[in-house]
């Protein structure tokens, strides 16, 4: 009666492994001595004990952390770079059969590819075309691990970190481009009242009566901030007469030397 209770035990412990629940994101690669057989799951799968073997392979999307890499830009900065790689497997036979471990290789390659890539480029490119680099990379990943089964959606370029020195430089470099900046809008204003004022002149010239109402409209303004001084614009036409009445006497004075 032992005898028989103990055969019926490992009875039940031989079919209780070979039934294998496999989730709906997971799949199973089974071996069949040794030998590749087929991709099985999900669901309820059957696994034959001793002849057969699974490797459980998940199928969701894996955020993995790319560590901080030392790197040399082309224009000779050294700066320290972190990205993070969105990436999932599409084969699972051949993440289990071309590779030893997919997420050990895959982080590696990502580490290589991030340090030559971005030395290929200059700091500026790397602080302001970070898009284009997140896509160059992720291309070179995803053409490069397609073999191992995995498809590489996405690279992001976390932080690009720079020494303090560089810095300070950057920082001089911003101040320096935005009072040019500054100069040639001051200029361009310049110029455009400049254009402005020229025009001004040209309609006040064609009508005198103009620019006696400008006269009076300074006054108002003047008046409307109550100031104690007062300004009287004196035409310039005013002027005129006495000013023939002086060149009239300079002659006459020069021509009395002369007749005596």
């Amino acid at each position: 009666m032992e005898i028989v209770l103990i055969i019926l035990s490992i009875v039940i412990l031989f079919l209780a492994s070979a039934f294998r629940v496999l989730r709906e994101y997971e799949r199973g690669v089974v071996f069949q001595l040794g030998r590749f057989w087929k991709v099985k799951g999900p669901g309820l799968i059957i696994i034959v004990p001793v002849i057969q073997t699974m490797v459980r392979v998940d199928l969701r999307t894996i955020v993995m952390d790319v560590p901080s890499q030392d790197v040399i830009s082309r224009d000779n900065v050294s700066v320290k770079v972190n990205a993070v790689i969105y990436f999932r497997v599409v084969n699972p036979e051949r993440a289990i059969i071309q590779v030893e471990d997919f997420d050990a290789a895959t982080s590696q390659l990502a580490q290589t590819t991030l340090r030559s890539v971005l030395g290929q480029h200059e700091l500026d490119e790397m602080l302001a075309s970070r898009d284009k680099l997140n896509d160059d990379i992720q291309k070179i990943l995803d053409e490069q691990t397609e073999a191992w089964g995995i498809k590489v959606a996405n690279v992001e370029i976390k932080h690009v970190d720079i020494n303090e020195s560089m810095i300070r430089a950057i920082a001089k470099q911003a101040e320096a481009e935005r009072e040019r900046r500054a100069k040639i809008i001051h200029a361009e204003g310049e110029l455009q009242a400049s254009q402005h004022l020229l025009e001004a002149s040209q309609v006040l010239v064609k009508e005198p009566q103009a620019l006696q109402l400008r006269y009076l409209q300074t006054l108002t303004e003047i008046a409307g901030e109550k100031n104690s001084t007062i300004v009287f614009p004196l035409p310039m036409e005013i002027l005129v007469p006495f000013q023939k009445i002086l060149e009239k006497q300079a002659q006459e004075q020069k021509s009395k030397p002369e007749s005596a």
